[in-house]
């Protein structure tokens, strides 16, 4: 019976259609059409009605026209859906709805291996190829390894541990929510599988200089399979921001996960990248494009330079085809420090790692008082961050030193002086000129430490006093080492021996400026590792690039500097009086960028000629100016006070060699008169 309706149905539309079609074909309408011709526009009549009421008419028929298609449009379709399938026309009251819960399924390996991190990445690649400087040539080749790269199935390292049955059956359960993952899913990464017998590539330290050489490796050899070994339970990190912006956030969650925020408030991480970008150790040898995988927690106890072997302290050992030695150093500590009784050594930290600042900001939150031990870098940065804490009355901040100022080693006699003032006034308690002779415990569980001339009570202790180099690694792997600079001796292609490299702070480089030297500073770690791992690939590049190393006292006052910088050498300043623009914090804001390694990449420095400056030797207000190094009347060092960017102009100066007989000519080129 449904199909004879629908027969008729059919029929009588068809009829419809049929009589609306004979209405467009009448002999009234196909007789018009015959005698109708296009009109002149001077034949055109005016119409005889209203203008209003022809408006109107045309818009009734335009109306009825329009509703008579709609019409039969409608019918047309409801009657085609009926007829082929009249269960497609859907009473909504009939349908019913129910809850479908989801399983929950026990985490596997391969659920821990997808995060989302693309957009961190990204950001990340693009800086990191910025901070390594390559050229534009360069640049398009390691793009095209980038995604070579992400072909070749990057997963995140990560083991699960085994559950108990009791822990089966809960996460089986659906009652049960799944557990919100580790706040440091970018950060401490689970043992790894056992490690490869043999490897092309090995990097031996998982710091900075070991990633720029992984990053130069691949944009020259895009298959390279590289494993890295670090003895920290962490993946590659910056640690600059270690001293400066981590300690400027409140926020817990952050601290945890290392994020931090430049002086112009952009975040970022202290990661240079995601666990995902990372090759599991034991799938490593399996990938065809190659990959890098992370190491942690293992060290490396000896080399075989002649069968080209490394002895791990866990008695592992691996072959390898090129090997990088950046393990950086350890903290330095000072002699009246050691052999501590383990109740003074629970308050005695010796700063330089990551555990390091957790750890000290942990304990910070119950202490009313720290004393920091440095008057270089390091403490003077250290110092003014936590003098914040000060102003608000939370903590007293004391900083000694044996030096007569802050950055005494650095900075020339005046200038040092106006940094001491300038500490003070960040809520510093500044104790110069002072030698500790002694730490001991109160009966109130403080602890007493004995200075030449006074002593004080404090909570804590900080040691801020550089770092050494690992001379027992080089003695049980015969590697040769500096006697004056206390690195591995290296050429000038940072080889120390046959298939072996060395950079960062453990390489007694030769600078073909300034002689033999070592540098333990952030840029020069991306330049030399940079470098070796371009020439681990056959590149044969002998070192010509000053690096350069910043310092920044707040978000208010910095500096840059490159070559020789030593107070003790001749100075000679050029200042000028200082804007809003020229602090780190705008700095930062213009460049985006808070590691100065990459802005000074970045920047477009030109030379303008302007007024001649005034030559400073003293006085009370340095707001920004050119400090020169002279050695034999030649210039061997150049410090940038508040000015930044500028270091494409320094490196050269330096590498011109000259003497000059007005230097306020030279200061010219770093344009410091001129408004920014």
């Amino acid at each position: 019976m449904s199909l004879l309706r629908s027969c008729k149905f059919l029929a009588s539309t068809s009829s419809f259609l049929s009589s609306t079609r004979n209405f467009s074909k009448s002999s009234f309408r196909q007789k018009a059409l015959q005698n109708w011709k296009r009109p002149s526009i001077d034949e055109l009549g005016v119409p005889k009605d209203a203008w209003r009421h022809v408006y109107d008419r045309n818009q009734s028929k335009f109306n009825t026209q329009l509703l008579i298609g709609t019409v039969v449009f409608g019918v047309s379709f409801s009657a085609y859906v009926y007829v082929l399938d009249p269960g497609m026309i859907i009473d909504p009251r009939t349908v019913k709805y129910s809850t479908i819960l989801p399983i929950i399924k026990k985490p596997d390996e391969e659920a821990l291996q997808i995060l989302s991190v693309e957009s961190e990445a990204s950001v990340l690649e693009e800086e990191d190829k910025v901070a390594l400087g390559t050229s534009e040539l360069e640049v398009v080749e390691e793009l095209e390894v980038v995604a070579a790269v992400a072909s070749s199935d990057l997963v995140v390292e990560a083991v699960p541990a085994e559950s108990s049955p009791s822990e089966d059956k809960a996460v089986s359960s659906e009652a049960e929510s799944v557990p919100e993952p580790s706040k440091e899913t970018n950060a401490k990464i689970a043992p790894l599988a056992p490690l490869p017998e043999e490897i092309p590539y090995l990097l031996i330290g998982a710091g900075t200089a070991s990633f720029a050489a992984f990053r130069a490796i691949k944009a020259r050899d895009p298959t390279a399979k590289i494993l890295i070994i670090g003895d920290e339970e962490r993946l590659p990190y910056m640690r600059p921001p270690l001293s400066k912006e981590l300690w400027f956030i409140s926020d817990e969650t952050a601290k945890r996960e290392l994020k931090f925020k430049q002086w112009n408030g952009k975040e970022r991480s202290l990661y240079y990248e995601p666990q995902a970008f990372y090759t599991p150790v034991d799938k490593l040898e399996e990938q065809k494009n190659g990959g890098i995988s992370v190491a942690t927690g293992r060290r490396v106890v000896r080399l075989d330079t002649e069968k080209q072997v490394a002895y791990l302290s866990d008695g592992a050992e691996i072959k390898y085809g090129k090997c990088l030695l950046a393990t950086g150093g350890s903290p330095k500590t000072l002699p009246v420090l050691s052999n501590l009784p383990a109740a003074v050594e629970e308050k005695v930290t010796r700063f330089r790692k990551v555990e390091d600042f957790h750890n000290l900001d942990k304990v910070l939150q119950s202490s009313k008082s720290v004393t920091i031990f440095g008057g270089g870098f390091l403490g003077s940065e250290l110092a003014c961050a936590l003098g914040q804490r000060s102003k608000l009355g939370l903590l007293e901040v004391n900083q000694a030193y044996q030096e007569a100022g802050n950055m005494a080693k650095v900075l020339p006699e005046y200038l040092s002086e106006w940094t001491t003032e300038k500490v003070k006034s960040e809520g510093v308690n500044v104790l110069p000129n002072s030698r500790i002779k002694g730490v001991k415990m109160t009966e109130g569980g403080r602890l007493e430490v004995e200075l030449s001339g006074s002593k004080l009570e404090t909570d804590h202790v900080v040691v801020a006093a550089g770092v050494e180099i690992d001379q027992a690694l080089a003695a049980a792997s015969g590697i040769q080492v500096d006697r004056s600079n206390g690195g591995y001796l290296v050429n000038d292609q940072f080889e120390c021996s046959s298939n072996l490299w060395v950079a960062g702070d453990a390489a007694a480089f030769l600078d073909p400026q300034l002689g033999r030297r070592r540098v333990e500073h952030h840029d020069h770690a991306v330049v030399s590792g940079r470098l070796a791992g371009e020439n681990m690939t056959g590149a044969a590049k002998s070192y010509t690039h000053q690096s350069m190393f910043w310092s920044d006292l707040g978000p208010e006052v910095g500096y840059e500097a490159i070559g020789i910088v030593d107070s003790k050498l001749p100075t000679v300043g050029v200042f000028a009086k200082a804007t809003e623009t020229d602090t780190p914090k705008a700095a930062v804001t213009k460049s985006n960028e808070a590691d100065r390694s990459i802005s000074e990449q970045m920047a477009e420095t030109k030379v303008v000629e302007t007024a001649a400056g005034k030559v400073e030797e003293g006085g009370d207000e340095y707001g920004k100016g050119v400090i020169f190094y002279l050695k034999e009347n030649k210039i061997v060092g150049v410090l940038l006070w508040n000015v930044f960017n500028r270091m494409n102009i320094a490196r050269r100066v330096l590498k011109e060699g000259r003497s000059y007989d007005d230097l306020t000519e030279v200061a010219k080129l770093f344009n410091i008169h001129a408004p920014e």
